[in-house]
């Protein structure tokens, strides 16, 4: 094993694991400090965090949001929210809103780096910062913003019959949305949409989105 100490946390890392030196190399770097203060972009910001344990078949952190939540209750996501006041950058608003609702501290996830920014269809521009845990993370679900966490492989996101692409409407305009349907789960939205980018990267796993996600849809 070989520890590696890269500005974002410390993290062990098994050698083989030539996966994420790939992702290291060809994500995009993460940013010291977010674009304009907060409230100047011309979206509201937010980070999240895509978990990948330390293994040489990574899993990634999924939780299913609170039932009670006014916004996309019971839908899959990853842990992650709005940018704060306190966030320097997308990194430490996506480490602390990991810490916050999972347990995934900083001081325990190693940024690898982010996927462009995604905006989304009620109006945010998402950071996914992608991040090396522990293979066997002990992860605490705040329960006023997750009813459940759980751990997916990675490569089960770039199985072509899983994805689907599906005409929704919000009553203005119909869209193509990215959806995969695992076992009784559908994720779908900006959650699948982080998860084709990502296996596209990775895996070279050729995901049609129909869609630049860095465009206002």
């Amino acid at each position: 094993m070989g520890c590696g100490v890269i500005g974002y946390g410390v993290f062990w890392l098994t050698m083989e694991h030539t996966l994420f030196n790939y992702l290291r190399e060809t994500l995009l770097p993460l940013e010291d400090a977010w674009p304009g203060t907060i409230g100047s972009a011309a979206h509201p910001q937010a980070g999240v965090l895509v978990g990948l344990t330390d293994e040489a078949e990574p899993r990634v952190v999924l939780g299913r949001r609170a039932a009670h939540l006014s916004l996309h209750p019971g839908e899959i996501a990853f842990p992650g929210g709005k940018r704060e006041l306190e966030d320097a950058s997308p990194w430490q608003t996506a480490a602390r809103e990991a810490g916050e609702e999972v347990g995934l501290t900083p001081s325990i996830s190693s940024a690898l780096g982010r996927l462009e920014p995604l905006l989304t269809r009620t109006g945010f521009e998402v950071y996914p910062c992608v991040a090396v845990i522990p293979a066997d993370p002990q992860l605490r679900v705040d329960p006023g913003e997750f009813d459940s966490v759980f751990l997916s492989r990675l490569d089960t996101f770039a199985d072509k019959t899983l994805y689907r692409l599906e005409v929704m409407s919000d009553g203005a305009r119909q869209r193509k949305v990215p959806h995969y349907q695992v076992g009784d789960d559908n994720i779908w939205g900006v959650t699948a949409a982080v998860l084709a980018l990502l296996v596209n990267v990775a895996y070279d796993a050729d995901l049609d989105l129909q869609r630049d996600w860095t465009q206002t849809p």
